[in-house]
């Protein structure tokens, strides 16, 4: 029969305390101790378990209790031991913090994010800012927020969503309202003059304008629409704080139905291009790779000529049969120069040669003309750019069929490579 770990430590603890009062029916708590977290105190975290001094309790309401602070969802690897002495028992409970992610409280437009989060921890202990990825704490969290709206005259119901954050922010717990009237944003302030003074920014404007207010759709759209005007200047850093929400008008009329949304961004500095070290290539000589990259010696580091760069690089392994080609650059960057410089680890993987060239929905006589119009012969190396080039091309607008009347709406395409024989299949399927 199989045990939890919690299970097999009260098993072992069993066999010293078989004479205990606990051990045969129950007896009354003394003591709850707590260690492991560095996030929450004792006094916090031991009301949690739901047990309370003076209860008189057995050892499957130890359990139970490891068990809720297990699904409470803020810790893990939760194991517990007790001692008996006369008719009363002393538990100690052991668990680590578990990771948390950011809360984003994402159309609360009538209050402010300190008011949200103090309304949780009034009635969430458990809670400092941040929230884990699951756990029933998640559903406490829900309730405080659905309540303090029901406080404050308003009906409407408060959702969870666990998603990835805009950009590179990493996961997230979003927090909305549902069921209201929404205010919409009338207008977008940007907290810096480039964005604010950016034509390119107009067109996509139009996403947010009328639409309901969601700190996370401003943040998508800071993070496609703004960051890339910012890393083409070079400032690589630049950083967008948590949009806000602003009533404009008279103070003394009802509030309207759209606010102004304010997006803080601090540019940092506008580095230049210092140059890269590789490591890792034994295909390219890094004087090639840094060719590859085009940037002169202290040219203005525009970020999205960098991210091109990259691409650029294995844009060339492809082309050299080397298909699973990876690059890794760290970023090194010099605020007093206002340089960077990046650290670039290549995983070149394998060389891949032709396979085999498959064919399906094709008539014999287009299938022929097909496979006379491809230039890799089986076991050559394979070209990347070369493929691509022949879908664009050739096939797409039926330029290899010549007079020969095809009837395809698209053409599906795949690479199956084989590890083992370091070949890979092209396949073409059309509809």
């Amino acid at each position: 029969m199989r045990r939890s770990a919690a299970s097999t430590i009260l098993f072992l603890l069993g066999i010293c305390l078989l004479a205990s009062p606990l051990a045969a029916q129950t007896a009354k708590l003394a003591q709850i101790k707590v260690s492991g977290s560095s996030r929450f105190p004792e006094s916090l975290i031991a009301p949690a378990s739901g047990l309370s001094i003076g209860d008189t309790i057995s050892k499957d309401d130890i359990q139970a209790a490891a068990n809720r602070l297990a699904d409470l969802g803020p810790f893990t690897n939760v194991r517990y031991k007790f001692t008996s002495q006369a008719d009363t028992v002393s538990v100690e409970f052991t668990l680590a913090d578990a990771p948390t992610i950011p809360v984003l409280f994402d159309n609360f437009t009538l209050f402010s994010d300190e008011e949200l989060t103090q309304a949780i921890k009034d009635s969430v202990g458990l809670f400092d800012g941040t929230a884990p990825e699951q756990g029933s704490i998640l559903d406490s969290m829900t309730d405080a927020l659905q309540q303090f709206l029901a406080q404050h005259g308003i009906k409407a119901v408060v959702e969870r969503t666990y998603l990835a954050g805009p950009g590179e922010s990493g996961m997230l717990q979003r927090f909305e309202i549902k069921g209201a009237a929404g205010l919409k944003v009338g207008a977008v302030q940007f907290g810096d003059a480039l964005a604010a003074e950016s034509n390119k920014l107009a067109v996509p404007l139009r996403d947010l304008i009328g639409k309901p207010f969601s700190r996370f759709s401003i943040g998508v759209f800071a993070s496609e629409q703004v960051r890339p005007l910012y890393l083409a200047r070079g400032h690589l850093r630049v950083q967008f704080g948590t949009p806000q929400a602003r009533f404009t008008g008279n103070p003394t009329q009802p509030l309207p139905d759209n606010v102004t949304v304010i997006l803080p961004i601090t540019p940092g500095p506008a580095y230049r291009w210092g140059g890269a070290t590789w490591s890792g290539n034994t295909v390219f000589i890094p004087q090639a790779l840094v060719d590859f990259m085009g940037f002169a010696p202290d040219e203005l580091a525009d970020g999205m000529k960098v991210e091109a760069g990259w691409e650029r690089v294995k844009k060339e392994y492809a082309r050299h049969g080397y298909l699973d080609a990876a690059i890794d650059a760290e970023p090194a960057l010099d605020d007093a120069a206002a340089r960077v410089r990046y650290c670039v680890r290549v995983t070149e993987g394998i060389q891949y040669r032709m396979g085999r060239l498959v064919i399906t929905g094709l008539s014999l006589t287009a299938e022929r003309l097909l496979i006379a119009a491809w230039r890799i012969p089986a076991g050559e190396v394979f070209d990347k750019s070369y493929f691509d080039d022949f879908l664009a091309n050739q096939v797409k607008n039926k330029k290899l069929f010549g007079e020969h009347v095809v009837h395809f709406q698209r053409a599906d395409h795949l690479l199956q490579t084989d590890l083992l024989h370091k070949t890979v299949d092209v396949l073409l399927d059309f509809k």
